[in-house]
């Protein structure tokens, strides 16, 4: 699990996803060589864009997602859209599934912090569950998916410090929303590029 952090930063991003991301691009880079070797040019456009989608969506789905915290709130950046929450907006932190901020404006997942199986409880150590802030217990304990240990339980940290930070501060006793809805932005480039790659791939197919 990687985590970039400054004082005013902190950006979590699982390592296993540019791992995985790497190996699908030279998998798919090595295929197109291939193919083009034994078929010629004309293979550019019959395979080369649906293995370009397969990589982009291998980056699109593993690298890019990110949980991101500054002082202005926490940004899931998902698939095909960054949603922005500010702290005021957020009521609490849950891991049951994956990382979810129930807020004033409804529920959010981020996509790079998915919970994982029960048997991540087992692999806890007593300085792991030493780490996690108060606000993650409750009557029944803590949920594997808390644990620092976990995608979810590393990006929930950053959150609760955070967010328990500004709460004992006293900056939270009176939120004020600024926006009517949570701001979010879409991927477009994302999108466009795949809707073009779909395109051509099926032109291809008629070449």
């Amino acid at each position: 699990m990687g985590v970039v952090q400054t004082p005013e930063r902190a950006e979590f991003r699982p390592t296993f996803g540019k791992v995985l991301t790497v190996c699908i691009g030279v998998i798919c880079a090595a295929s197109l060589i291939w193919v083009v070797a034994g078929e010629g040019a004309v293979a550019l456009i019959e395979v080369g864009p649906w293995l370009g989608l397969v990589a982009g969506g291998c980056w699109a789905t593993f690298w890019n997602p990110r949980v991101v915290v500054d002082d202005s709130g926490v940004q899931f950046v998902n698939v095909l859209r960054t949603i922005h929450v500010p702290w005021p907006a957020i009521h609490a932190v849950d891991t049951k599934f994956a990382l979810t901020l129930i807020t004033a404006y409804g529920r959010f997942t981020g996509w790079a912090a998915p919970a994982p199986g029960a048997h991540a409880a087992v692999r806890a150590t007593k300085g792991n569950v030493r780490m996690i802030p108060d606000s993650a217990w409750t009557a029944g304990g803590i949920r594997p998916g808390d644990l620092p240990s976990t995608p979810s339980g590393n990006a929930a940290l950053l959150i609760r410090r955070r967010w328990e930070t500004l709460r004992e501060a006293g900056h939270l006793e009176s939120p004020m929303l600024e926006h009517d809805r949570v701001p979010i932005r879409w991927h477009w480039p994302i999108i466009g590029v795949a809707i073009a790659l779909i395109a051509i791939g099926v032109v291809g197919l008629f070449v």
